[in-house]
């Protein structure tokens, strides 16, 4: 599925994209400054969350609540080796049932589950984006895979 948006519609699109993921496992692309983090901010708000996101670029990590669940974002950035995943335990929050938002997933890519589904972000202009969201294929149909929405 693909959206463009202007940023002040942001929070209907977080909502519309909540609608169509399929797993609790979330990889975002994009350059650097495209919105990555501004977007997870809209989908946190989507999901009833009192938290900001925040990059997580030295922290590797943060953590956000919801309602009955946590969502833990990453930003892989720094990553040099799939060592340092280890090290910080990405394992656990691999086997974890909680949603993992990942920045940067390429620099982990083997340790990433089947199951994922992948928001590319392209930043068009100021305040205009272009974003991309994977469908898992056993939920696939012609017509929604076709579907592009404009804002």
């Amino acid at each position: 599925m693909e959206f463009t948006y202007y940023l002040k519609d942001i929070d209907a699109i977080a909502a519309s994209i909540l609608e169509h993921l399929d797993s609790k496992i979330i990889l975002f692309n994009g350059s650097m400054g495209a919105g990555k983090t501004t977007f997870i901010n809209a989908l946190l708000k989507a999901m009833q969350s009192d938290d900001v996101a925040t990059s997580p670029t030295f922290s590797i990590v943060n953590e956000y609540t919801i309602p009955d669940d946590k969502i833990y974002h990453f930003d892989f950035y720094r990553i040099n080796s799939i060592e340092e995943a280890y090290n910080f335990g990405i394992e656990d929050y691999l086997s974890s049932d909680s949603w993992l938002f990942m920045e940067w997933p390429e620099r982990i890519e083997e340790l990433i589950p089947d199951n994922s589904q992948t928001i590319t972000i392209t930043d068009i202009d100021n305040n205009k984006r272009s974003l991309k969201l994977t469908i898992n294929d056993k939920h696939l149909t012609h017509k929604l895979a076709m579907k592009t929405v404009n804002l």
